[in-house]
């Protein structure tokens, strides 16, 4: 079986990703880029259990993946998701000190991440997360072309 291309390309589809993101969020380092995707994967996987989570990584690209499964403590009960504000206020409060995350970065990362990822396995993982996940994960575009996935 031939290596992967999101490990053999990593690199090239990690700047692409944050360069994504910056242009969605109007961001101009790398590092904002990140806290803020860093921050949506937590409080995303807050959400789900093990294994949930790991049938969510495994559809990402590698350093998304990567980022996703980082310092994860698993709860016993994972809280249900709750309003897009709410969610939004999570987000802000990881490394608060250090976080310049805007309101639309759920939508920024759910944008960015759906234009690297397959959208069938994507839809697929996500139609068996608890309730909330696809709504959480979708993004309203006026041309479907624009969420397409870039790399293969």
């Amino acid at each position: 079986m031939p290596m992967p291309w999101t490990y053999r390309h990593a690199s090239k589809e990690w700047r692409a990703i944050l360069n994504d993101l910056k242009d969605r969020m109007s961001l101009v380092s790398d590092n904002s880029a990140y806290t803020a995707m860093d921050g949506v994967l937590q409080v995303f996987r807050r959400r789900l259990t093990a294994q949930q989570g790991l049938d969510f990584a495994s559809v990402l690209p590698a350093i998304p993946r990567a980022v996703f499964v980082s310092g994860w403590h698993l709860c016993e009960q994972p809280p249900p998701f709750v309003s897009r504000a709410a969610l939004i206020a999570e987000v802000k409060k990881i490394r608060q000190h250090h976080n310049l995350t805007p309101d639309n970065a759920i939508e920024a990362t759910a944008w960015s991440l759906r234009r690297y990822t397959n959208k069938i396995d994507l839809e697929r993982v996500l139609a068996r997360l608890p309730v909330g996940a696809v709504e959480f994960w979708h993004v309203d575009v006026a041309d479907p072309r624009e969420i397409e996935q870039r790399i293969f």
